[in-house]
């Protein structure tokens, strides 16, 4: 198959697959699984009640104080991670590069997600990796050990305030940068969800989804990732990258900030893949 360089798909500010109101609702279920929220909640229902139900009040109160300390604990947003990290391990051949397997792929699909909002990198021109950088940095070694793959990123503005800049804009920059040849490349930037990611993606110029393809993105959103993907027909491989989680986690380990971090990718992946279901894109 012969590719010609897009920089950025035609469609990067055209129609989008989802209306507007399901993205928002997209975006409000972020909110909603975030436990801080929770925790938020309940005091401010404490203090309602205190007025005219001191012991209920009281109670709420503390429950959440409690909620607060317990959502801590490191241990348990792991478990519920490592669920979904644990089941679409890389095929076994994917260890060695030499593996004849690779041949067959015609290239690999980049799932957006891992660069900072355009208005990170206003100031300085920049493209900012944030903390799922291996999505970006690994295809660049892949691309560099096996010459015949070409690389597809998909990615637009997952922000409710836009910027006229997608994420592809600063994928194509990292990855030229990074001496990966244009003509190797595609990118698709008007996607804004996993779903439209996969749409977007299959309709993109010279591609075709019926080919094998590897599917790269971060180890705990593949279980969503690959089920949108199959689901539209595309013929995917998971290679999952960006893990948060080992085979365990020590029991002493506590830390507030990084725990909600963990609980809220967690519980947002687990819902959204059952919306996904339920809306038959999954």
């Amino acid at each position: 198959m012969r590719w010609s360089h897009i920089g950025i798909s035609s469609m990067a500010f055209g129609r989008h697959v989802e209306i507007p109101l399901m993205f928002f609702a997209s975006k409000l279920l972020s909110f909603a699984t975030q436990p801080l929220a929770w925790v938020a909640l309940l005091f401010a229902v404490a203090l309602l009640c205190i007025p005219r139900k001191r012991v209920l009040g009281l109670g709420l109160g503390w429950t959440a104080l409690a909620l607060l300390g317990l959502l801590g604990w490191w241990p348990l947003p792991d478990a519920v991670l490592r669920a979904l990290e644990v089941q679409y391990p890389p095929p076994a051949w994917t260890a060695s590069p030499e593996a004849p397997e690779w041949q067959r792929y015609a290239g690999m699909v980049v799932l957006g997600g891992a660069l900072e909002p355009a208005w990170v990198r206003a100031g300085n021109g920049q493209a900012a990796l944030n903390d799922g950088a291996e999505r970006m940095t690994v295809p660049v070694v892949l691309m560099r050990q096996h010459p015949q793959l070409r690389l597809l990123f998909t990615g637009g503005e997952g922000e409710l305030h836009t910027t006229g800049e997608p994420d592809a804009v600063q994928a194509r920059e990292f990855f030229e940068g990074m001496g990966v040849p244009a003509q190797r490349m595609q990118f698709e930037g008007a996607s804004r969800t996993t779903y439209e990611n996969a749409v977007l993606s299959a309709a993109m110029p010279g591609v075709d989804k019926t080919r094998p393809w590897l599917l790269v993105t971060s180890a705990w959103h593949m279980p969503r990732a690959l089920a949108a993907f199959r689901a539209t027909g595309w013929n995917v491989t998971p290679y999952p990258v960006d893990y948060r989680t080992g085979t365990r986690t020590p029991w002493t380990e506590y830390s507030l900030a990084k725990s909600l971090w963990r609980w809220q990718i967690a519980l947002h992946e687990w819902v959204g893949l059952l919306a996904y279901r339920v809306a038959g894109r999954a």
